[in-house]
């Protein structure tokens, strides 16, 4: 992956993928832990890719303040150990408006972006506020020409 230009971080980046695999810096991590999780799931996915079906609601632990996009379905939710909450979801719209989205709304909403990359459909960046660390990924769909998975994951800070 390449590195990101400076302007790119400022603004945030978007990250993708259904599975985060970790954070540095004090950012939450998403690795498997000894303690069993708790996950929900949703949404069932059409033979072209796109996700079908029925929403979960975000959870009483997701961030309030967390921008999420307008056409987004939620397709899972896992709550892990340390208090750390995975929200696997799909907008629609595309990559552009998603990434778009996640640069522009996180910051104005209070989110500090860190340690983000942006490549041709996959993207990440670490983000904080006082009292909430966590990571976002953005990754186009396969086979689902407007769709893209954002996981947001969060913790509260200590």
């Amino acid at each position: 992956m390449k590195p990101v230009a400076p302007a790119v971080m400022l603004t945030g980046a978007v990250l993708t993928g259904m599975f985060v695999t970790g954070c540095a810096h004090g950012t939450p991590a998403a690795k498997p832990s000894a303690v069993p999780s708790q996950v929900a799931n949703a949404a069932e996915t059409a033979p072209s890719g796109c996700p079908t079906g029925t929403s979960l609601p975000l959870p009483k632990e997701f961030p309030a303040t967390l921008p999420v996009p307008e056409r987004v379905t939620v397709t899972s939710v896992e709550h892990r150990s340390g208090n750390r909450l995975v929200v696997n979801t799909v907008v629609h719209g595309g990559f552009r408006a998603a990434l778009s989205f996640m640069q522009q709304r996180l910051p104005k909403a209070g989110y500090t972006p860190a340690e983000g990359e942006v490549e041709t459909y996959d993207a990440e960046s670490n983000f904080s506020t006082a009292t909430v660390a966590g990571r976002w990924t953005l990754r186009a769909v396969p086979g689902c020409p407007d769709g893209v998975y954002l996981t947001y994951l969060t913790s509260p800070k200590s």
